[in-house]
């Protein structure tokens, strides 16, 4: 396998990682209504755990509330049952047709416990990238114990991988900042 796969191979599973991140973000509450925030919540629908986006049309009307509106409207209770059982913290108000979800306040210590998840998220990505370029150098030291790519091409592919882990990791840093000042501003 040449350097250039293997290297190529393993950004692709760096940008995975950092996809993941991405999404892993989009789940921390920030103090605004966002729909996303309901992307975890599975509801029993008909027998079958189904996202809620999927069994209603869900809103953020403005920046502190979150409209659900089923579509099928003996959903109402089994949705907020889900919504009581998931780990959002959030109380659903049930007005018959839809669910309102008032998106309370952040207060300033409940803010410094986001931060310190955000950063926990991203120190473990961080882990991850730093993972695959063990596996990177790794699969490159094979060729060159194998005798198809030189001392030299070996050195200069870790050191390429090398270039790529501290971009990703770059970028995972921009990332934690971005979400820990959304996290803190009120």
């Amino acid at each position: 396998m040449e350097i250039k796969e293997i290297i190529t191979r393993e950004e692709a599973r760096m940008d995975k990682t950092i996809e993941a991140l991405k999404h892993e973000f989009a789940n921390v509450r920030t103090g605004r209504a966002h729909t996303s925030l309901l992307d975890s919540v599975m509801v029993d629908y008909y027998g079958a755990p189904t996202p809620v986006n999927q069994v209603a049309n869900v809103s953020a009307p403005d920046p502190r509330m979150i409209l659900i509106a089923p579509w099928d409207k003996t959903m109402i209770g089994a949705i907020e049952k889900a919504i009581l059982t998931s780990d959002l913290g959030l109380n659903p108000n049930n007005d018959g047709d839809s669910i309102r979800l008032a998106i309370p306040q952040l207060t300033e210590e409940r803010r410094k416990e986001l931060v310190k998840v955000v950063s926990k998220k991203a120190e473990d990505a961080k882990v991850a990238i730093r993972n695959i370029r063990r596996d990177a150098n790794d699969a490159i030291k094979k060729e060159e114990k194998a005798k198809t790519i030189t001392e030299d091409v070996s050195k200069d592919g870790q050191e390429q991988v090398q270039k790529l882990t501290d971009k990703k990791i770059k970028v995972i840093d921009e990332l934690r900042d971005t979400k820990e000042k959304d996290v803190m501003s009120v």
